[in-house]
Formats: structure tokens, C-alpha cells, sequence
């Protein structure tokens, strides 16, 4: 079971690896992830370990206040927001201005006034003002056993500044640390502050109307089946369906489209919408935890806890990584006067500045943050990617394989032609199809019903048979509608002995056959057309590297093989039931290049199997559909195909940035520290391929959500 807790105030990167890494230790834990970016700390347990959660916390971090067990979204990211605003109190900033002030008297009294002692004493004065918080966590965890963070390195390295007598270079590091970290907390903050802005899809009340009256309530109170009342300007509390009124709703916080999309009676709406202009009467079809904003704020906060390859091997090289470096110091600092003889100060200094320099920050800090922006990036494109890991996935994509019904033609099927055996009329064909199929909910049996123009019997015993059609008993006939598998599993004459397929070659469209009591009594021919964007999609994908196309359909072969002709697919494979393309994407998994991934995109609800085997599942155009937005890895809002493009440039960008400060952050450092052991980089260069690396990556990362 998955047990979620928020940790408002945690602002330490190594803090959050080590507390991941505590929890994932305790007994009954089967995994534990700790996302950075959002605070959200998600457990698989069989029990509520909260007071543990606590305790480990408090103990690594005890400004860190832990919410939970599945606390409410809204409160913990305006929790967070909140910590991270105040993060900073005003006695902080009083000392530090002091401090500020104290170090600039320090100078003038050196270099002006050549008063080397008054300045040593001013120098102290504000080193403590500007780093008595580092010096106090450095203190702190030191005495609980934990050493090699920033903390403890900044204030080891100051200290023995102090001690060989470099008084103005232990404030300056202290002061430009603090400056670093204000900039960089100014950063996370605003990345954290996307989740808070999230959090507007789900308005705080609802107008439900009850006895004649408006009440506002909380949305979480309105019951499934009550009515609630949708003003102009407001946003919509709760799924449901528009009873009275018209108007036109903004989709854009959900989708992406700036065009508004007119609502009227019977159509549905969803939470997180705008009403632009008419008043609308809603009756609620979800509750409000399973609303369609509920389930994009959740899935987009859980996001940040599904890691990519390369933020998960960059925790784990900065775990060998710190102590490596420390040791390295530590030698330097001993090994050439031991060696050489004398020298003790200048080489304590050196490793001193090489102790400043090694700190990881830029590395475990960035990464993350990189995958963040560009997962808060795609969403504000209508693109929801349930984590860094598909993400990251994305960009390798090989082979993109596609259902062929609502994914790359628009699912609208419409009867084109009534094809009668000898005796039977159009109508009784129609009639016939239009009652087995009062009860289905599939595209094609709703085109049937639509054709019938009036409103049939409810069959009797009903039945889907997946991937094949209905069965249905009708005033005493047993009616079955559906595919060549389904008449020849019902032992009816197969369609290849008694010519239907050659009678049919001509007809465009999926071919729906009808029998009644055992006979075969016609064929109705519906027709689906091609999404106008389907093909600049598809040709986007080859563009970009993709070596395969592929449509796997349950749709007839004609139509199937019509389709890829005119969208240039490489390979269809038609009449599959859900099984069957199981098989194909396991034998398609086989043919992906080395590094290269499949990616398989559908409506989500016939095809959940197959969406969860592929490397990356695709929903398209799933838009309120539960059943997409749980099996996806990848949610495209609309059913616009071309967004799947827009991901891939997403996330190569995305994988560019972070290799980008993966590159700069190590460069710099390794330049930096080997100019440190040589002795010509001091403090001041030591606090920049630190402090102003970080700075400068966490910056960098940001550009991923733009």
C-alpha cells in the first residue's frame, strides 16, 4: 500500500537523499522515493510509519514539519510555498545585514586604514553574523555522526581559514555562500511554487443547489448526482454534465488549446475548466477526489518522485563522490609537508579551498530540478508525463506503435451503406443491428444507433465479446453483430466461403456483420476518417529518428491497410483482439535498437494491456477518461497526435539541459580544484566553483520548464 506525507521547509538536496534513503531501511518498507522538488515523500508499506517518518526527519532535518498520511494536495503544496517564503525570518536577514556591514568596515579598515588587527576583529564579528546557521547544522549533525554536507565542509574549510590567519577570505566565503543561497532558494522556491499554482485547477467552493436554495460548500461535500450552479468567470469545482444553460469553457489550464469549446446541454464538463460566459446548472458525475483536476494535480505531484536514470546515478555518484574529494583534501593538506617537509599552513590552506570547491551541490541539486521544469513544462502544453523516467525514455523512442480507432482517426463512425441478404430490407437490418446494440457503449455501435434515428428496446441477455461484437436475445431471436471472428465462432458460414468479402471488396469502411436466429441477414458498412493532423504527426516522428511506424488495429484489413497508405505507416497489422497485440508489441520490443525504445499509443480503455507493456503508454485525446489516465505513462490531453512530437522535442531538451550542467558543473570543478592543489585559485575563486556553480546550473534547469 502507498502511503504519502509532505515535508514543508526541506531545502537540503543530500537532506532528502539521506532521508529517502533512511526510510527506504525500515522494516516493511518495500520502497521509498523522496522527490526534492515537490516535498512529497511517497512509502510502500503495509503500515503507517509516520512517527518513524518523524523521527528520521527531525533528526536529519528538524525544521522540517512532516504532514501525512495522504495529506490533502492543496494544503501541503500551499504549505510548502509558504515554508519556502519564510524560510528566510527577518532576525536571519537583520544578522546577515549586519553582517554585510561588518565585513565592508573590515575592509575599509584594512585596506585604508591598514589596520590589520581591527580589521582580523571586524572580520570575526562578521563571519559568526553571516554564518552562525551554517556553523550550527554543521555543529549539529556533526554531533549526531552525520559529516561530509555542505554544511559541515563550508564551515570546516572557514575554520581553518581562521586558524592560518586568512580573515577576510573565511567572512567573504561565509558571505558570498549566503548570497549563493538565497539566489538558489529563489530558484527551488519558484519551481515549487508551480505545484502551488496548480493547485488553482481545484477551486475552494462549490454553489450546489439544494431545496431551491444556492449554498457554497466545499467541493469535497458534494455528493455524485447533486447539482451544482457554474457562474460566468468561475472554474469548474467537479465533473459532471450541463443539465441548463450554454456557454463557452476555457480549457487551457488543462489542455493547453487557447480556442474555448462550446458547452450545452447533455455535454460533459470538467473540473479545472473556466466558464467564459452563460450560466451553467452541472450535474456532478465524479467525486471530488476523482475528478479530472484531482487526478492531473496528483499526477503531476507524484510525478517527481519517478526518477530518471540520470538523476538516480547522479545521487549515487555524489554519494562516492563527496568522500572521495574529502579524502583528497585531507591528503593534500598532509601528504607534501610530510613529504616534503614544512609548508603546513599554505598546504592546510589549499586543502581547505579544496574542501569549498568539491561540495556536489550543483550536480544533485540541478538534475532533478531539470526533469522537474521539464515535466511542469510539457504539462502546460496539454502533455502530462507521469515521470523523469519516461521522460528520459521519450527521447530514445525507436519504434512508436499506434491503435488506429480514436488515435489516428477521429472515432467518429458514421454508416455509409446497408448491404442485405436475399429477403431482408434495410430497415429490418437496422433495426435488427440498432437493438443488439442498445446496450453498448463502442464507437461503432453508437454510429448504428445514431443511423436508426430512433430509440430501440433494451435487448434482453447481453453480451460483449471482446474484440469481436455482441450477443444479444430480442423478443426470443438471438441476434449477433460484429466481425468475421465473431460469425465464424458462432459456427455461421465463414464470410471467405460464401463470398461476403468479395461482394464487400469495394466498400471503404469497417464491415459489421448481422445474423439472426443462426442466418446471416446483412452487412452495414461504417466509416471513420483520418485525423487531418495524423499524417504531419506521423512524419514529425520519422523527423526526429524514429525508425518505425506501426498501427496495430482490431479493425478490418481493408480499412486498416487504407489507412497506413495514406498516413505512409511502415507496417498494420489488422483483426487483432487485445491479446493478439500483446504478442505484437512483445515481438516489437525484440526488434528496438540498443538504448532505443517503444512507445505504443491508445484510447487507454481496450488497450490498458498493452499500454502497460510498451516502454512508454500513450493515451490519446484522454481527456476525463479514467482508464487512460491511470494505464499511460503519457497523457496527451487532446487528440491531437502531434503532441507526441512536441514531447520528444520536450524531452531532448530536457536531457540537453541537464547533460549541460552535468558537463559544466564537473568541468569547473575539476579545473577549479586542480588550480586549488596548485596553489593559484584562493577562497574567493573557490566560493565561485561552488556557491556560483550551483547558481548558475540551478538557473540553467529552469530554462526546462519554459
Amino acid at each position: 500500500m502507498k502511503r504519502e506525507y509532505s515535508l514543508e521547509g526541506l531545502d537540503c538536496y543530500n537532506c532528502a537523499a539521506k532521508i529517502e534513503k533512511r526510510v527506504a531501511a525500515l522494516p516493511g518498507v518495500q520502497a521509498a522515493t523522496l522527490a526534492f522538488a515537490t516535498g512529497r515523500l511517497v512509502v510502500e508499506s503495509g503500515q503507517d510509519l509516520r512517527n518513524e517518518i518523524v523521527r528520521i526527519v527531525h533528526e536529519l532535518e528538524p525544521g522540517v514539519k512532516v504532514i501525512g498520511n495522504r495529506c490533502d494536495l492543496r494544503t501541503s503544496a500551499e504549505g510548502r510555498e509558504r515554508a519556502d517564503e519564510g524560510h528566510s525570518s527577518k532576525a536571519t536577514w537583520l544578522l546577515r545585514g549586519n553582517g554585510l556591514l561588518l565585513f565592508v568596515t573590515a575592509l575599509l579598515l584594512e585596506w585604508v586604514f591598514h589596520l590589520e588587527w581591527a580589521s582580523a576583529a571586524v572580520c570575526v564579528a562578521a563571519y559568526l553574523l553571516l554564518g552562525w546557521d551554517v556553523l550550527y547544522k554543521a555543529g549539529r549533525n556533526l554531533l549526531k555522526g552525520h559529516l561530509l554536507d555542505e554544511n559541515f565542509l563550508m564551515s570546516l574549510a572557514t575554520i581553518g581559514a581562521l586558524f592560518t590567519r586568512n580573515f577576510i577570505e573565511a567572512a567573504a566565503v561565509m558571505l558570498f555562500y549566503q548570497v549563493g543561497e538565497y539566489f538558489q532558494e529563489r530558484a527551488v522556491g519558484k519551481s515549487r511554487k508551480s505545484i502551488a499554482a496548480l493547485m488553482q485547477l481545484r477551486p475552494d467552493t462549490a454553489n450546489l443547489l439544494r431545496g431551491g436554495e444556492t449554498l457554497r460548500v466545499a467541493p469535497e461535500t458534494v455528493a455524485v448526482g447533486e447539482e451544482i450552479l457554474i457562474r460566468p468567470g468561475e472554474r469548474v469545482p467537479l465533473d459532471g454534465v450541463v443539465l441548463s444553460g450554454s456557454s463557452f469553457m476555457d480549457l487551457s489550464a488543462l489542455t493547453g488549446e487557447s480556442v474555448p469549446r462550446r458547452a450545452g446541454e447533455g455535454d460533459a464538463v470538467l473540473s479545472g475548466t473556466v466558464n467564459q460566459s452563460g450560466a451553467l446548472t452541472v450535474r456532478v458525475t465524479k467525486p471530488f477526489g476523482e475528478s479530472t483536476a484531482s487526478k492531473i494535480i496528483e499526477m503531476t505531484q507524484n510525478a517527481a518522485s519517478k526518477k530518471a536514470k540520470t538523476e538516480q546515478f547522479i545521487t549515487r555518484f555524489s554519494a562516492v563522490y563527496t568522500p572521495v574529494v574529502v579524502g583528497c583534501a585531507l591528503l593534500l593538506a598532509l601528504l607534501p609537508p610530510l613529504l616534503l617537509g614544512g609548508g603546513w599552513g599554505d598546504w592546510i590552506h589549499r586543502g581547505l579551498i579544496f574542501l569549498v570547491i568539491s561540495c556536489p551541490c550543483a550536480l544533485v541539486l540541478s538534475v532533478p530540478l531539470g526533469f522537474f521544469g521539464g515535466i511542469g513544462g510539457a504539462g502546460r502544453r496539454g502533455i502530462l508525463v507521469k515521470g523523469g523516467n519516461y521522460l528520459e525514455a521519450l527521447e530514445r523512442l525507436d519504434i512508436a506503435v499506434f491503435d488506429k480507432t480514436g488515435t489516428l482517426t477521429y472515432g467518429n463512425f458514421e454508416v455509409t451503406k446497408l448491404l442485405c441478404a436475399a429477403g431482408v430490407t434495410e430497415e429490418d437490418l437496422l433495426e435488427t443491428a440498432a437493438r443488439a446494440e442498445t446496450q453498448s457503449s463502442h464507437p461503432i455501435a453508437q454510429s448504428i444507433l445514431r443511423a436508426y434515428g430512433k430509440t430501440p428496446d433494451v435487448s434482453g441477455n447481453y453480451e460483449e465479446i471482446a474484440g469481436q461484437g455482441v450477443r444479444a436475445e430480442v423478443d426470443g431471436s438471438v441476434i449477433l453483430v460484429g466481425n468475421e471472428k465473431l460469425m465464424f465462432n458462432a459456427q455461421m458460414p465463414h464470410p471467405h466461403l460464401c463470398g461476403w468479402r468479395n461482394a464487400y471488396r469495394d466498400e471503404v469502411g469497417t464491415r459489421v456483420y448481422v445474423a439472426r436466429d443462426g442466418a446471416y441477414i446483412g452487412c452495414i458498412v461504417v466509416a471513420d476518417a483520418v485525423k487531418a493532423e495524423s499524417r504531419a504527426a506521423l512524419a514529425a516522428l520519422k523527423a526526429r529518428g524514429v525508425r518505425k511506424t506501426v498501427i496495430l488495429t482490431g479493425d478490418d484489413a481493408a480499412v486498416a491497410q487504407a489507412v497506413a497508405a495514406e498516413l505512409g505507416v511502415d507496417e498494420v497489422w489488422a483483426g487483432l483482439l487485445p491479446q493478439d497485440k500483446m504478442a505484437e508489441i512483445e515481438r516489437l520490443l525484440g526488434e528496438k535498437r540498443p538504448g532505443g525504445t517503444l512507445c505504443f499509443a491508445g484510447d487507454g480503455i481496450n488497450d490498458a494491456a498493452a499500454l502497460a507493456r510498451a516502454d512508454i503508454g500513450i493515451a490519446m485525446g484522454a481527456l476525463g477518461t479514467d482508464a487512460a489516465m491511470e494505464a499511460a505513462d503519457l497523457v496527451l490531453m487532446t487528440d491531437d497526435p502531434t503532441k507526441l512530437a512536441i514531447a520528444m522535442d520536450l524531452a531532448r531538451r530536457t536531457k540537453r539541459i541537464v547533460w549541460q550542467n552535468i558537463i559544466f558543473a564537473l568541468t569547473v570543478k575539476l579545473v577549479f580544484l586542480a588550480l586549488g592543489a596548485l596553489g593559484v585559485s584562493g577562497m574567493w575563486e573557490a566560493v565561485f566553483a561552488d556557491v556560483g556553480v550551483s547558481l548558475l546550473a540551478v538557473l540553467n534547469a529552469a530554462r526546462a520548464g519554459r
